[in-house]
């Protein structure tokens, strides 16, 4: 009798605890952000999902383990920097005031230790007006682009400027991109003199929302205020007319578009997921590797579709409130590839969106097992990106490739056929040589009418 009771009990109190893990769970995933109609109800077939990164640990305190080169005391705990070889890129250049990254996301908290002195700053919306009055806040479109105290971006879910991040992944790109070197807090961004234009699209307590609206309207804005990059770690798996056009407004006007390939944990060739798969040259879709170069189980992949791979496992940055922590996806891998285009843009004043794309990807390390998850087989290699490619430089810029002098840095996959491993493949010489403005590369997945998918 006492067995029998004493199995009952147990079999309701696993049924309560399952229950309640089973609501748990679904409540955790029905308020994970999207870009459909609503941000609180989500389509998992075709709804657009915000980078579903979780916080792993967080504090206001960092070890002090001090760099050769910054005094930033968390710097050595970030592998992200040591694996795309952060510290040698830095002896080349940091980055520049003078290139701005819009950042669309969840926001920022302006006031960090670590990203206050490197947010955008609207040059119609600061200083004073003719009344003396601080134009960042005497409630009137100072500069008349249709947005009132817009001074360091804009807040298009309650169409304000009040930029606070109440989710922490937009503090947290934010600090991967950028935040600030030699301040002796925290962290070091990829790029840390950079210009941050807060865009932010999705706000966790403001619900029935409409996300991909806002992206769109961001994207444009993006473009009308002069960014040279933006940063988005959004998307889904629904086409949408009015996201291409915006994005390819972008393109026009010379903007690289930097965007996650997705965490669907599936194939993008297959599945296409956007806007990293629209077919527009100046987007580069980025992937997640983790610390042994093996790409994320979470993350999407693709050798049509996704470009590039970059550190996503367990990357330290900003959070909200002056403290640190971990995150890991595309989003951070994006953020990754973001850095290195600022770093590349402030070496090369001279080149377009499309030549720092071309020399982000063909610039970065070959590596087998990529070979089948990536449309170059490389993952990011900062210095690379940034030095690689003087060798041959003369006077008058035209660029002269020693081949034979490169054949020890990787193959090229663009050069391999079908199911082909990377180190059975061409030189990177030779990919070298179609960047600089040999063949096209394959074509990246786009409207309707281009390929015959149905979407």
């Amino acid at each position: 009798m006492f067995s029998r009771k004493w199995l009952l009990a147990s079999g309701a109190v696993g049924v309560i605890f399952f229950g309640g893990l089973g609501a748990y769970l679904y409540i955790s995933d029905s308020t994970s952000p999207s870009r459909s109609q609503s941000s609180s109800k989500f389509n998992k077939k075709d709804g657009r999902l915000f980078e579903n990164s979780t916080i792993t640990s967080q504090t206001d305190k960092v070890e002090d383990e001090p760099s050769a080169l910054f005094n930033d005391p968390a710097i050595s705990q970030a592998w992200g920097l040591k694996k795309s070889d952060a510290a040698r890129a830095w002896s080349v250049t940091r980055g520049s005031k003078d290139i701005v990254v819009a950042v669309i996301d969840t926001g920022i908290d302006a006031n960090h230790e670590d990203l206050d002195k490197n947010l955008w700053i609207n040059p119609g919306e600061s200083g004073l007006d003719s009344k003396g009055r601080n134009k960042a806040t005497n409630g009137i479109d100072d500069d008349g682009n249709g947005f009132v105290d817009d001074v360091n971006g804009w807040n298009f879910v309650s169409n304000n400027n009040k930029l606070d991040d109440n989710h922490g992944h937009g503090t947290h790109i934010a600090g991967i991109i950028g935040a600030e070197a030699g301040n002796g807090k925290g962290i070091t961004g990829i790029s840390p003199e950079v210009s941050i234009m807060v865009l932010k699209y999705y706000d966790p307590k403001v619900p029935n929302t409409d996300n991909l609206k806002n992206t769109v309207a961001a994207i444009r804005y993006a473009v009308k205020m002069g960014a040279k990059i933006i940063n988005y770690s959004g998307g889904g798996t629904e086409f949408s007319q009015e996201e291409h056009d915006a994005v390819q407004e972008a393109e026009k006007s010379g903007i690289l578009f930097v965007a996650a390939a997705g965490n669907e944990r599936s194939n993008s060739d297959q599945h296409h997921y956007y806007p990293a798969d629209y077919k527009l040259k100046n987007i580069i879709s980025v992937t997640a590797i983790d610390p042994s170069t093996q790409v994320l189980n979470s993350s999407n992949y693709g050798v049509e579709t996704v470009d590039i791979a970059a550190p996503g496992q367990n990357i330290l940055s900003c959070l909200p409130g002056n403290s640190y922590g971990y995150m890991t996806g595309t989003s951070q891998a994006t953020a990754f590839v973001t850095g290195a285009a600022v770093l590349v843009m402030a070496n090369k004043q001279a080149f377009t969106a499309t030549d720092v794309k071309k020399y982000i990807l063909s610039t970065g390390d070959a590596q087998t097992q990529l070979a089948s998850k990536t449309r170059t087989s490389r993952q990011l290699n900062l210095y690379k990106a940034l030095t690689i490619l003087d060798q041959g430089v003369s006077a008058s810029g035209v660029v002269t490739v020693n081949v034979d002098s490169m054949q020890k840095l990787g193959a090229d996959p663009n050069e391999a056929p079908a199911g082909r491993a990377a180190n059975e493949v061409s030189t990177f010489g030779r990919s070298l040589i179609n960047a600089i403005g040999g063949k096209p590369k394959p074509s990246r997945i786009g409207t309707k009418a281009s390929d015959g998918d149905n979407f």
